[in-house]
């Protein structure tokens, strides 16, 4: 499911730079908005399959006390 939510957020982007285009035809914008587009692309594909992972947790010293 996270998997075909991020496939629609990249398709949306993809639209964002077409219409982007179409309206404006100014291609510096365009770019940097793709750029930007590729980019979400990587951290996506990097960070996606990490959603459900749980880190590491550090052990509870029962005699520490904040106050003490």
């Amino acid at each position: 499911m996270r998997r075909l939510l991020y496939a629609g957020l990249i398709a949306g982007h993809i639209v964002l730079v077409l219409v982007y285009w179409l309206l404006s035809r100014e291609p510096a914008g365009t770019a940097m908005l793709a750029l930007f587009g590729v980019a979400m692309g990587v951290l996506g594909w990097t960070l996606v399959p990490t959603f459900s992972d749980v880190g590491p947790t550090a052990p509870v010293d029962d005699e520490w006390h904040e106050r003490a």
